[in-house]
């Protein structure tokens, strides 16, 4: 999935990506506060539909995707990324979205905390990320 197929638009203090739980529960992708760019919680949904059912790591990335796209239309990029926050639904998975973070966010470094949780809104949905950046 190439994050430019996600269509995300911004109003300048706001991120839209279009997708169906910011419409239906009236919020934003992200939002833009002075020098940082807060996103929300994403998951590996795209064009409505649930992406890579059943694989924690690959549902990582695409919600990371999804994010970092939010950074960069809220005028930042990976590099300013400082806080990371990852829920998933199995103790089993924090190791795979680990891996995923991992790879993302190496050279970078923010801070992160992992959290699990009873579920989340679509049970095919095993992992949510937030990400927060920061112009330094």
């Amino acid at each position: 999935m190439s994050v430019s197929s996600i269509g995300m638009e911004s109003t300048g203090y706001r991120v839209f990506s279009g997708g169906i739980w910011e419409e239906k529960y009236g919020y934003a992708r992200a939002v833009v506060a002075g020098e940082r760019v807060i996103v929300s919680g994403c998951t590996a949904t795209v064009d409505g539909e649930v992406r890579h059912v059943g694989d924690p790591y690959e549902q990582a990335l695409t919600a990371i995707d999804i994010a970092l796209e939010a950074v960069l239309m809220g005028g930042l990029t990976r590099e300013d990324v400082v806080m990371v926050r990852y829920y998933v639904v199995e103790q089993r998975h924090f190791d795979p979205v680990g891996r995923a973070i991992h790879e993302v966010f190496c050279k970078v470094r923010p801070a992160c905390t992992g959290v699990r949780v009873a579920g989340l809104v679509d049970p095919r949905m095993l992992v949510e990320i937030e990400i927060e950046a920061l112009r330094t």
